[in-house]
Parts: structure tokens; sequence; C-alpha cells
């Protein structure tokens, strides 16, 4: 699987309305993709509970995994993002 790492730009973090937004991009995508925080357990990036359990605060990194390459570019670019604007 592909990898990338990227900031989180949201500046209240991955709270709900962020969350919501990467997860319907993830599962219109119709491929696996996860979100992981730095040494933490992957998560799946369809489901906007499983983001907001990552905890992911303004300015942290979070890694993007998916075989899409498409998709994967499309995700990170949302995490980094501020989807509160």
């Amino acid at each position: 699987m592909a990898t990338t790492t990227v900031t989180v730009g949201s500046s209240v973090g991955l709270h709900a309305r962020p969350a919501a937004t990467i997860a319907q991009a993830a599962t219109e995508a119709g491929v696996p993709v996860t979100l992981a925080t730095a040494g933490g357990v992957p998560v799946d990036a369809g489901s906007a509970l499983m983001i907001m359990t990552l905890g992911a605060k303004a300015g942290d990194e979070i890694t993007v995994e998916s075989d899409d390459e498409a998709t994967l570019a499309r995700i990170a670019e949302l995490v980094a993002t501020d989807l509160d604007a």
C-alpha cells in the first residue's frame, strides 16, 4: 500500500464536520483507505466515528494509506485542508 504523511489542516482538528467529509470521500472512492497518528493504530477512513477516535488536533501528523494513488491524494488533501473555513 502507498502511504503519505500530512499535517491536519482543520483549525480545530478532525472533529465531526471534517471527519464526515473525509469519510464520505473515502466511502465514495470504493477502495480501502486508512488514517493513523504517529505510532497509532490505523483506522478506516470511511468511518467518521473512527476518524474522530484518532483525537487528531490541528498540526498533528496523519499517515494516509491506500492502494489507489488518486484516492490517497484526495484523502490526504482533505486531511491537510481547513474544512472548517
